[in-house]
């Protein structure tokens, strides 16, 4: 009898333990934790300034040396 009782766990509810944890570590994954934003909003902060440096250089590499673009083969 309990052979049967132990299969019957083995094979009905450990799987179904199992399904549901990782259901709801998956559940858990889509959702961003607070800290998680506020890294998120760090990093965007950054590549905003890093935009906009970047932006910086080419209008100086313009006004200096207008022929640039062509010679590093950018076509914007």
């Amino acid at each position: 009898m309990e052979d049967v009782f132990v299969i019957l766990i083995l094979t009905c509810v450990v799987p179904l333990w199992i399904i549901f944890h990782y259901i709801t570590k998956w559940k858990q994954m889509k959702v961003m934790s607070p800290d998680d934003e506020n890294t998120f909003g760090d990093m965007h902060r950054v590549a905003e300034k890093l935009e906009n440096r970047i932006n910086t250089l080419e209008r100086i590499l313009d006004s200096e040396n207008p022929g640039w673009r062509s010679k590093y083969h950018d076509h914007s």
